[in-house]
């Protein structure tokens, strides 16, 4: 019997219950998920780890943007991987680029070491290589358990076909983890799709803000989205996903 993976990105405490329990088999904590999701602090990750006894992965990615990063980034980058050892985080989500587009393979192997112990994800700084089969190998020869991935494409069920090459050419060396738009009717087309066994989704909701008062002509937060909107993981969205996948192991 297959053992399917449900992992759920969040960037709270209160969405980190959430996903806890819908079902999810390990968190991948962020901070500021509405932008892609940058390193959580570690105060977010104390309180987490104090809830619940679900796995938890971070995230490091010290902005927004892409990946290809100034010495004094990766010597932040490098602090954190090392930060959150010590504080034993079960895993890291990290990722590297040179300019050419290929995966920084000098940069990755000293995160590796710095992770010692510490499961590591490759996160989508994957679906930004220029020859992702390539990016693959590397990541086989560095260790790397996990690649997350949209297939390169806004979202999963478009990258489909190139999950199910990775899916193929991973072999039991990689765990490809399909992201992007994930939810359990996606779960349900992409595992015939794919063969994939790793899923990633943040089963998000949008909530009201609890403030009686509102100063709607000033906005403190990212253009487009209201200043009194949170958004926050939902179990129910997860216990459907964690469904679909358990129909599927059966």
């Amino acid at each position: 019997m297959k053992r399917y993976i449900l992992e759920a990105c969040v960037d709270s405490a209160e969405s980190a219950l959430e996903a806890a329990a819908g079902g999810a088999d390990r968190l991948e904590l962020c901070a500021n998920l509405i932008i892609g999701g940058t390193t959580p602090e570690q105060g977010l990750y104390e309180k987490v780890r104090e809830l619940t006894d679900t796995r938890i992965h971070v995230l490091i990615r010290p902005r927004y943007g892409d990946f290809l990063y100034t010495e004094h980034e990766f010597d932040i980058i490098a602090r954190s991987v090392a930060l959150f050892r010590e504080l034993k985080a079960d895993g890291v989500v990290v990722g590297c680029l040179l300019p050419e587009g290929s995966l920084d393979m000098e940069r990755m192997k000293a995160l590796m070491e710095a992770a010692g112990p510490m499961s590591v994800t490759l996160h989508r700084a994957f679906d930004m290589c220029r020859d992702p089969y390539e990016a693959l190998e590397g990541a086989k020869e560095l260790g790397i358990r996990t690649i997350l991935t949209s297939g390169q494409k806004g979202c999963c069920m478009e990258g489909k076909e190139l999950i199910a090459g990775l899916v193929r050419e991973s072999g039991s060396k990689v765990d490809i983890m399909a992201g992007g738009g994930v939810d359990a009717s996606v779960i349900r087309r992409m595992i015939p799709a794919t063969g994939a066994c790793c899923f990633h989704m943040s089963g998000k909701t949008v909530l009201d803000s609890g403030m009686a008062y509102r100063k709607e002509q000033v906005s403190m937060g990212v253009p487009g989205l209201g200043e009194y909107e949170i958004l926050r993981t939902d179990r129910k969205n997860i216990r459907a996903a964690r469904q679909a996948l358990d129909e599927a192991s059966t």
